[in-house]
């Protein structure tokens, strides 16, 4: 994710700003909280995700009231280091081969209120501060969610969202809606119409999965918090504005998005060509019990037109230097999805997500990843008397496509990969942590990566890359 330039100042100050009026209305909120009282907290054991705001069933309480407006906090650290390793060569997106200590710090303040029946609008004002490891470069499954391609040694600030939810009841049986960061708690029709406009994070809506989703409470991989091989339209921070239109059924539903994308690859800076430029995403989720059990299906596709460089045309025109960017024009990307989550026992589930794109266009604003698989689990520490405990178990498997991968091996560079020369092999990652309840909302992270082959590259690693992370939230 591209450099922040001069902006840091200029964007501290306004954000700065902005945190501080959600600070004020906080006091509000909370008067209003505790007169209409939000819903009762969901059955930890059924391992909801911490971070899910698409339009699907909670497991609040059917007896709580709408609320009128709330308010909500979280604050994560990470801490991440790995000892040097062997490289064969490196090159100017490469992870460095020397040891490397890195911490991020994020701080959002959320703000949500109820406009009329049906509709609410959430102002998100985030902070953060401090870089990933080789400055987010060097991995396509990158260690850290928490760590922007605009890293920064001050304190920035921005109004990561800024939307507008309507939903339309469709009649027939109701459900409760928990309060959470970006929900107000209240009744909803279960079959229902959900519109949203703003700006938001694709990843808000799509691709969701109940044990793999937030890396500021679960797994900490970029390729366990969303399908790698789905470049997903964000800027450099994750977020883009957009529209989306959720269906809602008793066992299904279906999603529609369409969103802007950057002007450039992985940047700030958005395309403002609206019928140039955009991104466009279906989902098709279908809920099922297996023995008892809930489970998830879901099934995605995306389709994306950007200004964007193509790789055959790099290579069969050697005159550019593997410069893609002057190969620059208006064409599509586009992939396709699938996730997977089920519930073996109260306390135990397994995911899965699979990932596919074309493949023949550089990655434009999450990674470079062209063929993705993922697997694991997610255990509830019930059993040994730590119900609010989590462990955790995954392996990545990211891959490029035969022309990508000879565009890197000629010296070529794209948002993370680009090590001068390459020896291909598909990136293996296997990701496990422990979350343990420290107390109530505030939990500490044990978190181990260990990586082959980084940046598809067999020439470079094994890496370990081991972390801590400090989540708190309100």
């Amino acid at each position: 994710m591209s450099p922040l330039h001069a902006k840091t100042n200029c964007n501290l100050r306004l954000g700065l700003a902005a945190l501080s009026t959600l600070a004020w209305l906080a006091g509000g909120g909370l008067v209003f909280a505790s007169a209409d009282p939000p819903a009762a907290a969901a059955d930890s054991s059924a391992l909801p995700p911490r971070q899910n705001f698409s339009d699907s069933t909670t497991n609040a309480s059917p007896a709580a009231r709408p609320q009128t407006w709330n308010f909500h906090a979280q604050n994560t650290d990470i801490y991440q280091y790995h000892p040097a390793f062997p490289a064969a060569y490196s090159g100017p997106n490469s992870l460095s081969n020397g040891q490397e200590f890195k911490d991020t710090v994020s701080l959002d303040a959320l703000v949500g209120v109820r406009l009329w029946r049906g509709a609410e609008a959430h102002v998100d004002g985030l902070m953060w501060q401090g870089y990933g490891l080789s400055k987010t470069l060097g991995v396509e499954g990158f260690p850290s969610g928490e760590a922007f391609r605009v890293g920064t040694r001050l304190p920035n600030a921005t109004f990561a969202r800024v939307f507008l939810r309507q939903t339309i009841g469709l009649g027939g049986d109701e459900e409760a809606v928990a309060d959470d960061e970006l929900h107000l708690g209240g009744q909803q029709d279960v079959r229902r119409l959900t519109l949203t406009v703003g700006k938001i994070s694709a990843k808000d809506i799509f691709d969701n999965n109940a044990y793999a989703n937030d890396p500021r409470t679960q797994f900490m991989n970029w390729s366990l918090m969303a399908n790698a091989a789905w470049d997903y339209a964000a800027d450099s921070l994750g977020y883009i504005p957009g529209f989306a239109a959720e269906l809602n059924q008793p066992d299904w539903a279906v999603r529609y998005g369409f969103f802007q994308v950057p002007r450039v690859a992985n940047g700030l800076a958005l395309d403002p060509s609206y019928l140039r430029a955009w991104q466009m995403v279906v989902e098709f989720e279908r809920r099922y019990k297996l023995r008892g059990h809930p489970g998830v299906v879901r099934l995605l596709s995306y389709l994306t037109q950007a200004h964007m460089g193509s790789y055959a045309a790099t290579l069969d025109n050697p005159s550019l230097g593997m410069d893609i960017t002057r190969t620059r024009a208006y064409r599509h990307k586009f992939g396709y999805g699938l996730n997977l989550e089920q519930e073996l026992t109260r306390d135990l589930g397994v995911f899965s997500r699979l990932g596919w794109s074309d493949g023949r266009t550089e990655g434009w604003a999450f990674n470079d990843v062209d063929r993705a698989a993922t697997l694991g689990l997610s255990l509830k520490g019930t059993g040994w008397h730590r119900p609010d405990d989590t462990f955790g178990l995954a392996g990545i498997l990211d891959g490029a496509s035969a022309v990508h991968a000879e565009f890197l091996a000629a010296g070529g560079t794209g948002i993370l990969a680009g090590d001068g020369r390459l020896s291909y092999g598909l990136e293996k990652i296997l990701e496990t942590y422990y979350d343990c309840q420290v107390w109530q909302t505030l939990h500490f992270t044990l978190d181990y990566q260990f990586i082959s082959d980084p940046a598809f590259n067999r020439d470079r690693g094994p890496v370990s890359v081991l972390a801590a992370r400090l989540h708190w939230e309100f």
